[in-house]
């Protein structure tokens, strides 16, 4: 966002790079923080605020799949089958 008209690489693309790594750290890999992480690295749409709606999303998923596992009974296991001999 400061340096992006000097350059491809610059320090802004360095503060996304550390910021997808202390992410990952914090709420663990999700699939929803690469596409978060490549808008991250092209020019104009860095601006938007797309860490804070990828964190916003993973962490609303995660509450949701608790909440399913949590409600849904465990599965009840099947008898195994005797052989007579």
């Amino acid at each position: 966002m400061l340096l992006n008209t000097f350059g491809w690489f610059g320090p802004d693309q360095a503060i996304d790079c550390v910021a997808m790594v202390l992410t990952m750290w914090l709420l663990g890999f999700h699939i929803l923080l690469l596409p978060a992480f490549i808008a991250e690295m092209v020019p104009l749409l860095d601006d938007l605020p797309t860490w804070t709606a990828c964190v916003i999303a993973v962490i609303a998923l995660r509450k949701r799949e608790e909440k399913v596992s949590v409600t849904s009974p465990p599965p009840v296991p099947s008898p195994k089958p005797t052989i007579d001999i």
